[in-house]
């Protein structure tokens, strides 16, 4: 689980999409852009104060800084939400100012207790980024308060109290943020996979084709829906328990099925999509195989499905997987008004080797 983690490359838009609608962006952007009000104030406050910036370089710097920040605020607050890229700049640009500003304090315990700001700036990576980005944030925070502690330590610093920071700030910044994006990713887990068969429910699939779109992709892709024939009378006979043995037995064929790459999805009570990157002709014989696959007897108990493909050919036009997904389910619906128990490619019959 811990790979996976590492691995899952976090759709930034998926989430961004996610807070547009439950109506929370425009919330979320008022406590980010407040963010750097705050910033703002506490560069001001020190500039103000007898232990700020010792020379004309350090305050200049803060002024900069200061003026960083407030354009942050206006930023989050008037315009819409960034991008992938421009948020990963901007966050960037924020850790890089917390360092900096804490460097110029001529009170350096101050200075080095003043890193913990970059707990903040973890926080929204955690939430809205992957590992990789949190684990480059947790390297620079090492970093940063390691400089500012020997910094401290340098003019006559008690030493116990910088080893003291700077275990506060690993404990804050890389334990705790880790444990919390992981429990958020588990959460997120959770809920793009069906609980029964552990495959991805709707939203996870929407996540995939999401993915998919802005990838680029100009490769052919199929959708191949799948629908369990006559499931209704099957849980008339076995129970709502044998119905649910049935969906798990269906999805496990259908993993193992699949052509490599393809993804699985339970879209509804007894209803499958598999998605990838196949031409036409291999996303026949994919599609033969997973209806021979869900044919296969087991425990006296037969299952057959109608399978619907639709394939993109791969041309100058973006792909538009819903729309593919919806002529896969009208060749599904063909192949149940036949009879069930075969494949149709989107208004082609194929011949059913039963």
């Amino acid at each position: 689980m811990l790979k996976a983690w590492w691995n899952d490359p976090a759709d930034y838009h998926w989430l961004a999409r996610a807070l547009h609608s439950h109506a929370a962006v425009h919330w979320t952007k008022v406590v980010v852009g407040t963010g750097g009000l705050v910033l703002a104030g506490i560069a001001i406050l020190v500039l103000s104060s007898e232990t700020g910036p010792p020379s004309r370089v350090g305050q200049a710097l803060d002024w900069i800084i200061a003026g960083f920040a407030l354009f942050w605020a206006l930023r989050w607050w008037l315009l819409p939400w960034p991008s992938r890229t421009e948020s990963l700049v901007l966050f960037a640009a924020a850790d890089i100012a917390i360092t900096v500003a804490n460097l110029q304090e001529s009170n350096r315990v101050y200075g080095a207790l003043g890193v913990i700001l970059l707990v903040v700036t973890g926080g929204y990576l955690a939430v809205m980024h992957n590992a990789k980005v949190l684990a480059v944030h947790a390297v620079w925070t090492v970093l940063s308060v390691v400089a500012l502690t020997a910094r401290m330590v340098a003019v006559g610093g008690d030493p116990m109290v910088g080893l003291a920071i700077v275990l506060i700030s690993v404990a804050a910044g890389v334990v705790l943020l880790p444990a919390m994006q992981f429990c958020y990713w588990v959460l997120r887990q959770d809920a793009v996979t069906d609980p029964l068969t552990t495959l991805l429910n709707r939203r996870g699939l929407e996540l995939y084709l999401h993915q998919l779109v802005e990838s680029g992709c100009s490769s052919p892709i199929c959708a191949i829906a799948v629908d369990l024939d006559r499931f209704k009378d099957i849980n008339d006979r076995l129970g709502h328990a044998g119905g649910d043995e049935v969906l798990i037995r269906t999805a496990k064929r259908l993993r193992a099925a699949r052509e490599p790459g393809m993804v699985v999805a339970r879209t509804g009570g007894e209803e499958f999509v598999l998605f990838g990157q196949l031409n036409a002709q291999t996303a026949r014989v994919a599609a033969e195989l997973v209806r021979r696959a869900v044919a296969e007897p087991e425990n006296s108990i037969a299952v057959t499905a109608s399978i619907g493909v639709a394939v993109f050919d791969g041309g100058l036009d973006s792909p538009i997987p819903t729309s593919l997904i919806l002529r896969a389910d009208d060749a599904m619906y063909q192949a149940k008004q036949l009879g069930g128990n075969r494949v149709v490619v989107d208004e082609f019959i194929e011949s059913n080797v039963a």
